[in-house]
């Protein structure tokens, strides 16, 4: 069985990251403990990992990440960027409470 806890990305920029994810396949989910939209999500993320299990899921806490966010126009939570080989393959960027249905359309439109 896989391992279905998502790592914890530290704080850091953009270049950082992008040295990080520079090969693989990866889903960024930003998100904050004090938001009720991402709460909302959270208890879907195992299935979408699971179905998803091509990528890597990694958290990325919005409070702790600010810079990082400001840098990727992160302005909404949750939110969703796939990177593939470091670099940005789509996003899920708004500040609408997303379902599991629209994360798993999202990230079966990523080509």
């Amino acid at each position: 069985m896989r391992n279905l806890n998502m790592e914890t990305l530290a704080v850091m920029n953009k270049v950082e990251m992008e040295a990080k994810l520079a090969q693989g396949n990866y889903v960024l989910f930003f998100t904050a403990d004090w938001c009720p939209d991402c709460r909302f999500i959270k208890p879907a993320m195992p299935s979408i990992m699971e179905e998803f299990s091509q990528y890597e899921f990694i958290t990325v806490d919005r409070d702790e990440n600010i810079d990082l966010c400001q840098e990727l126009m992160v302005m909404g939570i949750p939110s969703f960027i796939v990177y593939k080989n470091g670099k940005e393959a789509g996003r899920f960027v708004n500040k609408d409470r997303k379902t599991k249905e629209e994360v798993v359309d999202f990230l079966n439109n990523i080509a």
